[in-house]
């Protein structure tokens, strides 16, 4: 059984704990807990933002073609319904649909079932961007599961399922 040493978070609460001793080491430890998960988020968000990006696709751009390449064939929505998928207003939805169109990711057509409609159709390009993305995404994610094994991970993803549940019906902002 390998030790593991000390990490950044491990400084940070000791700091914590010699400033405020008064705090329960419980608390330090949910704080640990928490700034780990918010460190491993970022770093990982931040490889994955990087390699998208080599694709042409920011963060934004990356979850609507995700979004209509999840629907199925024929990977149409209107964006009425990528922007309740996404909980996202119109307006904040229009720059990105813009930028994808500019791309050549997507396409804006007419909707045939409403004069006044749209509907928002992905690209051969958008679906092989996306695709490619997300098979990259799945590497990267694989990759830095790689230090658990196969039980420490079933066990960390139940844990952590039971802990979104907590979170779940709270909006993002």
């Amino acid at each position: 059984m390998s030790t593991m040493t000390d990490d950044a978070v491990d400084r940070i609460i000791g700091q914590w704990h010699r400033e405020l001793p008064e705090l329960p080491m419980e608390s330090l430890g949910a704080m640990a807990l928490f700034g780990r998960i918010h460190r491993i988020s970022q770093k990982l968000g931040a490889r994955l933002h990087e390699l998208r990006a080599r694709k042409g696709l920011g963060r934004n751009e990356f979850d609507v073609l995700a979004t209509i390449r999840r629907s199925g064939e024929p990977y149409t929505l209107s964006p009425k319904e990528i922007s309740a998928d996404m909980m996202l207003s119109s307006g904040g939805l229009t720059g990105r649909l813009d930028k994808l169109e500019a791309a050549g990711f997507v396409e804006r057509l007419p909707d045939p079932g409403d004069r006044r409609g749209l509907k928002v159709r992905m690209t051969d390009l958008g679906r092989e961007v996306i695709e490619d993305s997300v098979r990259i995404g799945i590497a990267v994610q694989d990759e830095a599961l790689s230090v658990l094994t196969d039980a420490e991970r079933e066990q960390l993803a139940a844990l952590l399922k039971k802990l979104h549940a907590g979170f779940e019906d709270q909006p993002f902002d």
